[in-house]
């Protein structure tokens, strides 16, 4: 499956089949989110927050996937992600795009 972040794919004609997406909801680790607290007085990355968001993406993409995969997409193109807390401790990562066919 080809993903792209554009809305064409170079060289190619495509037939747009819908809109895909994929999301989950990942929370916090509570020994690593005390940890990530201490981290926050002195400043610098905090990887294990960085760890959670790139494992939600990884999800969300793999799901957005099956969905085109499911109506015979090809690829997915003008792809773009979307998070938000949800809740205390908890965010919601949202992969979307257009699931397209490759006619020639």
């Amino acid at each position: 499956m080809k993903l792209l972040n554009i809305d064409y794919i170079p060289g190619k004609e495509i037939d747009a089949l819908g809109i895909v997406k994929g999301t989950t909801v990942q929370s916090k680790n509570f020994g690593k989110d005390f940890m990530s607290g201490m981290k926050s007085l002195v400043g610098g990355e905090i990887k294990a927050y960085t760890q959670m968001l790139d494992d939600a993406r990884k999800i969300a993409i793999e799901r957005m996937v099956d969905e085109a995969e499911a109506m015979g997409a090809d690829a997915i193109v003008n792809i773009r992600f979307s998070s938000s807390s949800v809740m205390q401790g908890a965010a919601e990562v949202v992969a979307y795009g257009t699931a397209v066919k490759i006619l020639n």
